[in-house]
């Protein structure tokens, strides 16, 4: 692999309506003035600024304002395109083999509570011969961050350089991975900062993270969740939408094949939440089994990028070819293989894909303390709110509350109910995994308060999946010109 410029400066930068700095030399305290101020950056300023993240030439605190700057005033359509094409090329631009051409593809999150598509839907795409080189990230907030899922797993390596991610890919087909000081450093600072800082919900840090490491990863195809309601970044669709929309307009302008799902994100993904316990549950989703709403999302997003690519003739059977690999063990065998690929042994690698429940509990390790928690009525449940859920689990050590802060893999949770089930009062309804701190009152109490229920009859869940943005320049979007 060697460096590559991956993407054209030619597009125009966004205009300023300040006068140039008289002395013509750029300045960090000018800029973030500009940006607070309500300004249009330069492309020339956001270049300089970027550029010194990278070289770690700022103080905290100067970066910290600057990503609140944007934070309160935003950026325009053509800074925020500026901002994501200096992100991804701080660092190196991806080169893959020319037989690879069109097959590079990958998927990303917006983050929701127990969302962990990308483990089981990685491996799928694999088996429908594809490449996967997914750059990804840690926990935000509330909300777990794949890498720290994977790590979960004892020997598992996120840190690999360009050249290893090549070889992985001709020996797998699939790496996830984290940025590195070699790919997009830039975003490395920022994510960590925007953690900690109350950022996170930035549409055009957002765009700019997202949309950076893909350009990086120099893939064909790529499709977003973006995840709207009461536990996502974005509560309404309608906000939600404009961040698919932005996504969507930055990856096709930067040569990506760019398309966007909006899913529902009001209760957790799955029905078990915390880093080891969602691996456990994407292993059942690579064995055909697990939550209908967990392998809806997998086979949903799998069959839009099969298409998006090329690989299946439409969104129905991208879908049945993702649903097959993962009934017929291909995408579970390609998962052992990524998981010995970066670090693990294989006999333990061997223990979590072939091994019973209580073999990949034994390579996990169980929390020191389990609780459940009862109904405190009868009814129908309406829903379970993931919020309080991913707060408390946040408290008791899931998630980081400082930048470089270590999390409890253990810590977690188990849904023993589902939405539209009828359940008795006194029954369990839930199991908190904990050590320390322990479980407290006010985290019981905090807990209870997920639980809604309703005098109704049982009922269906709905869908997670409510709409698909493609780019204009789908094939399909041609066909309907």
């Amino acid at each position: 692999m060697s460096f590559s410029e991956g993407i054209s400066d030619s597009a125009p930068g966004p205009t300023s309506s300040a006068a140039p700095n008289p002395s013509g030399r750029l300045s960090i305290p000018e800029i973030i003035r500009k940006k607070r101020d309500g300004e249009n950056l330069q492309q020339d300023e956001i270049r300089y600024f970027v550029q010194a993240v990278t070289r770690r030439a700022l103080q905290d605190g100067q970066i910290g304002a600057m990503l609140m700057a944007i934070r309160l005033q935003g950026m325009e359509p053509n800074e925020i395109l500026a901002l994501t094409r200096e992100m991804a090329t701080s660092g190196r631009i991806l080169e893959w083999p020319e037989k690879w051409r069109g097959l590079l593809v990958d998927k990303h999150s917006t983050g929701g509570v127990g969302d962990k598509v990308s483990l089981p839907l990685v491996p799928a795409l694999v088996a429908c011969d594809c490449k996967v080189p997914m750059i990804s990230g840690r926990g935000l907030g509330y909300t777990g961050g794949t890498l720290d899922k994977l790590e979960s797993v004892p020997g598992f390596v996120v840190s690999q350089s360009p050249e290893q991610m090549k070889h992985i890919l001709e020996a797998v087909g699939c790496c996830i991975v984290e940025q590195s000081q070699e790919l997009v450093p830039a975003d490395k600072v920022l994510y960590a900062l925007r953690d900690v800082t109350a950022t996170v919900d930035s549409l055009p840090l957002i765009t700019g993270s997202i949309m950076s490491k893909k350009v990086a990863e120099n893939i064909s195809a790529l499709v977003l969740d973006v995840k709207f309601g009461s536990a996502a970044l974005y509560p309404t669709l309608e906000s939600a939408q404009q961040l698919a929309q932005s996504l969507v307009s930055v990856g096709t302008q930067l040569k990506i094949n760019t398309a966007a799902v909006l899913s529902r994100m009001d209760g957790p993904l799955g029905r078990r939440v915390g880093h080891s316990l969602e691996v456990l549950e994407s292993l059942e989703c690579l064995e055909g089994r697990g939550p209908e709403d967990l392998r809806e999302l997998v086979t949903t997003l799998g069959g839009t990028l099969l298409w998006q690519c090329g690989r299946a003739g439409s969104l129905p059977e991208g879908t049945a070819h993702i649903a097959r690999a993962l009934d017929n063990g291909t995408a579970l065998r390609t998962f052992q293989a990524m998981l010995q690929a970066q670090g693990v042994e294989a006999d333990v690698a061997r223990a979590l894909c072939a091994g019973t429940e209580e073999q990949r509990l034994q390579v996990l390790r169980r929390a020191q303390a389990q609780e459940e928690l009862v109904a405190q009525r009868g009814g129908t449940v309406q829903q379970i709110l993931a919020l309080p859920l991913a707060r408390t689990l946040h408290g008791l050590g899931a998630g980081r509350t400082q930048k470089g802060q270590a999390i409890n893999h253990r810590v977690g949770a188990e849904l023993l109910v589902s939405v539209g089930q009828r359940v008795r009062k006194g029954s369990p309804w839930i199991r908190i995994h904990y050590e320390s701190p322990a479980l407290s009152d006010a985290d019981r109490h905090s807990l209870q308060g997920a639980l809604i229920l309703e005098d109704s009859e049982p009922f269906a869940p709905s869908l997670k999946v409510v709409k698909t943005i493609l780019p204009q320049t789908h094939p399909e979007m041609a066909r309907r010109k």
